[in-house]
């Protein structure tokens, strides 16, 4: 008798669920790749069981892909060992309705090597491997993330270009910056209506919703998880309710960190503190900046800011999003309620006091982000680390030093850093740092339509 993978269970969530929905016809296995984009296989539902006990065999090359889903030989993770299969099991407790889909539900997967190994490659294990290291501190992270996105027509305009959506209630574009406009949220109540409704079926904690800095622009905010996995599987499900919800109003919702010249990017905003084994918050205090074990987290990420910048920015685009008064900071700094700095403390009750990191862009992977997050902190609290002297007022203006902002110059100073190898995995480093090379040099090889505005007739 063969010995069960690690990650193999016996089926029964499988069977409870399906018994619970008897409409599920179909299962959508979802696994995010180093970009963030959704991958994996649909089955049918009555093979839901046998992934959970045999797993489902996927080619190596799926962790080895760039943005585009074109294959990155310098992975190592397609020829060199010739495509070959790993096994991806189902996450317990991630298996939930796609309430935009008819008779379909979704789970999380993971991947690991035959023997049972989680697999380097995987940015979910990466996070894992950084949430286990909290054990030896005695401290469990809790985590939440809010999450900026425009709505925008699926319709190109006659340029080539993306366009604003038009309100759904009046027909006409959108036009005009009202943040916090609630005429906004009720032109486009249906969506944000159905948007909640479909959360609320898989259970996950959204809350605020708030017209932002931009005509179509939205944040929604999901609750603290007392668990940092679970916060960011609840952030993975939510980026794909927005899209699917989206696209059933015939909308286009994206999480391009700059999705149009001149207007406000988009940003993941990851909120953070730490619980001891009692759930207590260790960084609760009366004192606005917190006691001197979160002065010590705050230094922490700001020191692994800047060789962190590469995840939290992980696009050519993601590099447009960083303007002197844009609301996306620009310089490694911190500050007590103060949105023109990198780490924020919030104000708030004193036993609620947490960190606010403000940098990465909509589009970072959500686990690869938590996971370079966290190891500021626990790094800042393992070397005891002191900040800088906090901004009071104009972050853009305080603050000399710069975080990169070249996408080469980010990943360089990624590729460089012990420390992110330390925590990431020095697979899992390597790996990443294949896919965003390659996809710099695939980037610049392009030729746009800016190249002929600006070079055809005057070079």
């Amino acid at each position: 008798m063969s010995t069960p993978h690690p990650a193999a269970t016996d089926g029964a969530e499988a069977a409870r669920f399906l018994a619970a929905n008897p409409d599920i016809t179909a299962v959508q296995l979802v696994l995010t790749d180093t970009s963030g984009v959704a991958r994996g296989k649909t089955v049918r539902a009555h093979e839901l069981a046998s992934v959970y006990v045999n797993g489902r065999p996927l080619p190596c090359s799926i962790l080895g892909l760039d943005v585009t889903g074109a294959d990155v030989d310098e992975t190592g993770l397609v020829w060199e060992e010739g495509d070959a299969d790993r096994l991806a099991f189902p996450v317990p407790g991630t298996l939930k309705r796609a309430p935009w889909l008819a008779g379909t539900a979704q789970v999380i997967l993971t991947v690991h090597h035959l023997d049972g190994r989680p697999e380097e490659a995987d940015p979910r294990h990466a996070l894992a491997r950084v949430v286990k290291r909290y054990e030896a501190l005695g401290a469990t992270p809790v985590v939440a993330a809010e999450l900026e996105f425009y709505v925008v027509d699926p319709k190109l305009g006659d340029d080539g270009m993306i366009r604003l959506a038009s309100s759904p209630l009046t027909g006409r574009p959108l036009v005009t910056t009202q943040v916090y406009e609630l005429n906004a949220l009720e032109e486009f109540g249906a969506f944000l209506t159905e948007l909640q409704a479909a959360a609320d079926a898989q259970g996950l904690p959204a809350e605020t919703a708030i017209s932002e800095f931009a005509p179509g622009q939205f944040e929604i905010t999901l609750r603290h998880q007392p668990h940092a996995m679970k916060a960011i599987d609840d952030a993975i499900f939510f980026k794909r309710t927005i899209r699917g919800v989206a696209q059933k109003h015939g909308l286009i919702a994206t999480f391009m960190a700059k999705p149009f010249t001149g207007r406000t990017g988009s940003g993941l905003h990851l909120h953070l503190s730490l619980n001891d084994a009692a759930g207590t918050n260790i960084f609760a205090s009366v004192e606005p900046a917190g006691p001197p074990i979160m002065q010590q987290a705050i230094a922490g990420l700001i020191e692994t800011m800047e060789a962190g910048t590469a995840i939290f920015a992980p696009n050519a685009n993601s590099y447009r999003r960083f303007r002197l008064g844009s609301y996306a900071p620009i310089a490694p700094c911190w500050g007590v309620n103060n949105r023109s700095v990198s780490v924020r403390v919030p104000i708030g009750p004193a036993s609620s006091r947490h960190i606010e990191h403000r940098v990465c862009g909509a589009d970072a992977n959500p686990y690869l982000a938590a996971a370079v997050v966290l190891a500021g902190v626990h790094h800042g609290i393992t070397r005891q680390l002191t900040p800088p002297a906090m901004v009071i007022k104009d972050g853009y203006a305080e603050t000399a030093q710069r975080l990169p902002t070249q996408w080469n110059d980010a990943i360089n100073l990624f590729a460089a850093s012990d420390l992110m190898r330390d925590y990431l995995g020095a697979r899992y480093a390597d790996v990443f740092t294949a896919i965003k090379r390659a996809e710099l040099d695939r980037f610049n090889a392009q030729v746009t339509a800016l190249d002929y505005t600006w070079y055809l007739r005057n070079a």
